[in-house]
């Protein structure tokens, strides 16, 4: 990944790649868009699954994210920038073969009630939660405009005592989290919670190094970028609400720590 804005690294992807490679699924971490388009020009004959799980309404040169691949996938968990009141998601795609198959997929790999012609799931989206998500979407620009107003807030006050977030060239971030990094970032967290400010740690364990991918092989120094980042990363308080009291409380408590 890279070191910057944690997004995946597309010179690196090209040099794991194989003809074996079926498809390359970059996360837009954080709500800001990775370098999609570099990677399709590393890769042409490579399709791209989008994660935007946190990434919704973020534009990467004036386009919205989830509309560069083959597939764009998108969150509705009740903690996203766009939330249902439950489990919720969506896929988009431009191409009738995909969207056919994710289509059928979503519904135990029916193609017509009570006729399978594939293994699939029960993915579909509740229509009670597609009502909510209608009502909520006429309102994300304006929250995620919020986000960028404390965004910007939190940077102005904290750069000069931790790293705080670099926005790409040619992204509107949304800022799904706002992550600091320190190497303080344990005890940060510990002073801030005393003083009553909530912080989260996304992620604490990176995915080569998840019991779940143990057959894979790899040792910890095999990614050493995400593991010096699992390290140092700390959330902030970030949710269109917050008031500007609230941000500058934390401000403070943040600077507070440091001796600032």
């Amino acid at each position: 990944i890279l070191d910057d804005t944690l997004n995946i690294d597309p010179e690196a992807v090209e040099a794991v790649a194989t003809p074996q490679t079926r498809a390359v699924i970059p996360v837009h971490l954080y709500g800001q868009g990775a370098r999609v388009e570099e990677i399709q020009k590393r890769l042409p004959h490579v399709p791209i699954i989008e994660d935007t799980a946190q990434g919704i309404g973020a534009e990467r040169h004036g386009k919205k994210l989830g509309t560069f691949g083959a597939l764009g996938t998108f969150s509705f968990f009740p903690t996203k920038n766009l939330s249902a009141l439950g489990d919720a998601g969506m896929v988009v795609t431009n191409d009738l073969e995909l969207y056919e198959a994710v289509r059928i997929l979503r519904v135990h790999g029916s193609d017509r009630k009570y006729h399978h012609v594939r293994l699939g799931f029960n993915s579909r989206l509740d229509a009670l939660q597609a009502a909510f998500l209608r009502v909520k979407l006429r309102h994300l620009d304006r929250w995620n405009r919020r986000r960028r107003e404390v965004a910007a807030r939190y940077t102005e006050a904290l750069r000069d005592v931790v790293r705080t977030p670099v926005v790409d060239e040619g992204n509107t971030h949304i800022f799904h989290q706002y992550t600091i990094r320190t190497e303080a970032r344990d005890r940060l967290r510990a002073f801030l919670k005393e003083r009553g400010v909530d912080t989260a740690v996304h992620y604490p364990l990176p995915l080569h190094l998840q019991p779940a991918f143990a057959y894979l092989g790899y040792k910890e120094g095999a990614f050493p970028v995400a593991e010096r980042a699992a390290k140092e990363v700390l959330s902030l308080p970030m949710f269109p609400e917050i008031t500007d009291a609230e941000v500058d409380y934390v401000i403070e408590s943040v600077r507070a720590f440091f001796g600032r």
